[in-house]
């Protein structure tokens, strides 16, 4: 008889979103801080001026992991209240199912 699955718990949903949530914002500040200095760079280079790399990072890089932080923060926590309510009612028809089976 394979193990019974725990119950889904309730307080394992913030934990696992707010990690989500700083790694995706992590990620997509690093990406847009790359374009941003690979930006500046070639536009730095096409007017012959020193690049400004505090322009990458204030008006390109945190602006956009700010967005996408919070983009990230929204679909992570639905997704992952969604999974919890199937889980719950998947828990709940197992154990109909399994009383049923024994009596």
């Amino acid at each position: 008889m394979p193990p019974t699955p725990r119950p889904p718990r309730w307080y394992a949903i913030p934990v696992r979103v707010l990690l989500v949530t700083f790694i995706g914002t992590l990620i997509s500040f690093a990406v847009s801080l790359l374009i941003g200095i690979i930006g500046t760079v070639i536009i730095s280079a096409l007017r012959h001026v020193q690049p400004n790399m505090t322009v990458a990072y204030r008006m390109i890089a945190l602006p956009t992991a700010l967005v996408a932080g919070s983009i990230i923060l929204m679909l992570a926590l639905a997704m992952e209240i969604r999974h919890y309510r199937q889980s719950k009612t998947l828990a709940a028809l197992e154990a109909l199912v399994d009383t049923r089976a024994r009596g």
